[in-house]
């Protein structure tokens, strides 16, 4: 994290006008111009580039852009790498860097994401059971698909990702559209399967019951219930 940081630093567009105007200085005092005041002045026009290269170029970032950031993996306990995969897709979506996600598609995005919430507390509860690819289109939709589309989708500069076609006929917000879409119908399919599951195992357990209370039929022996204290049983 650190050396990627300090990478983006030291490729920065101010970092190389500070040098080139540190360099000058340098040059200069190779060619004998400055004397023993080479050195210092080089550092002070190496500070002089920094200020000037903000200005004209705007200064470096520490910290990389949220889209560039939005990268999972899924490693460690399952809950909590989609939880933190939700959490920075919801993030990101709510910043909706130069608003190139739609209000519409922007509102989509964040109901996935609580779909997907809702369906891994579903999924803690339930006693069903996902199959083994489910249960990987379940942890990949958050962890790794829908962080992916985003990523990409906001790669595209939103003049091009609203009006020009892809090779599909359509332009990029309309296929963000649709791959949306298909993420939360594979939601809905994987909670409605717990569900079902869930109602099943329910209606087994009271058609048990019902079983086990229900009254024998007219052949069953009669129940012959305690006298009544201090009455005498009749014949």
């Amino acid at each position: 994290m650190f050396w990627n940081r300090l990478l983006r630093v030291a490729t920065a567009p101010a970092h190389w006008c500070a040098l080139a105007l540190a360099a000058a200085v340098l040059v200069l005092q190779g060619l004998g111009l400055l004397g023993r005041a080479g050195l210092p002045l080089a550092l002070l026009a190496y500070g002089a580039g920094w200020a000037l290269g903000a200005l004209w170029l705007g200064l470096p970032r520490w910290h990389a852009p949220e889209w560039e950031a939005l990268e999972f993996k899924d490693e460690g306990d399952a809950r909590q790498a989609m939880e933190r995969a939700l959490h920075g897709v919801r993030r990101l979506t709510e910043y909706n860097p130069e608003g190139r996600i739609p209000a519409s598609l922007q509102t989509r995005v964040l109901e996935l994401c609580k779909a997907l919430d809702e369906l891994l507390q579903q999924w803690e509860r339930s006693r069903g059971n996902l199959s083994l690819q489910d249960s990987f289109h379940a942890r990949h939709i958050a962890i790794s698909y829908l962080p992916e589309a985003l990523n990409t989708y906001l790669s595209i500069p939103a003049r091009f990702a609203t009006t020009r076609l892809l090779d599909n006929g359509k332009t990029a917000v309309d296929t963000f559209k649709e791959t949306v879409a298909e993420l939360e119908a594979k939601v809905r399919q994987l909670g409605d399967d717990l569900a079902a599951q869930d109602a099943h195992a329910f209606l087994v357990h009271s058609r048990f019951l019902s079983q086990k209370f229900a009254p024998q039929g007219l052949d069953a022996p009669a129940l012959k219930l305690p006298a009544h204290p201090g009455r005498k049983e009749t014949e």
